[in-house]
């Protein structure tokens, strides 16, 4: 399995398969122009999109520059390999890289894959939280 950062609106396309619902390729190219958004994907030997991992920077006066691991996405039939847990060690590996000073994810409490994944890379609960979200009109 090779982990290379994905550079093209064709490499991203190509990992669809993976995502929740279909990509689009204004959204994908809006994502590579975003200063900060990192999307890291796994190959294996044929070449195959076998899981993803995306990243976005933020940075707050008061916390310094944080990598937030903003989804992980494994295949299927390539899941329970390790492919995961090379996934999120790399973008580990990056946000050091760029002088993040932490990363954080948001994960379902009853997520247990993704729950021991974080856990096998040595992320710490830091306690149960809620999430809220708003769907905007014209959001394209």
């Amino acid at each position: 399995m090779e982990i290379r950062r994905a550079a093209t609106v064709a490499e991203l396309l190509a990992a669809g398969h993976l995502y929740d619902d279909p990509p689009r390729e204004d959204w994908a190219a809006r994502f590579l122009a975003a200063p900060g958004h990192l999307m890291l994907i796994a190959y294996t030997e044929d070449g195959f999109p076998a899981g993803f991992v995306s990243g976005v920077e933020m940075i707050h006066p008061d916390k310094g520059t944080e990598m937030c691991l903003y989804e992980l996405s494994v295949d299927e039939d390539h899941r329970r390999r390790g492919v995961g847990r090379a996934l999120t060690e790399a973008l580990l590996a990056a946000a050091e890289e760029r002088g993040c000073r932490g990363a954080w994810v948001g994960v379902d409490t009853d997520n247990d894959p993704a729950l021991a994944t974080y856990r096998s890379t040595g992320a710490m609960d830091e306690g149960v939280f809620t999430m809220r979200g708003w769907t905007l009109p014209g959001g394209g």
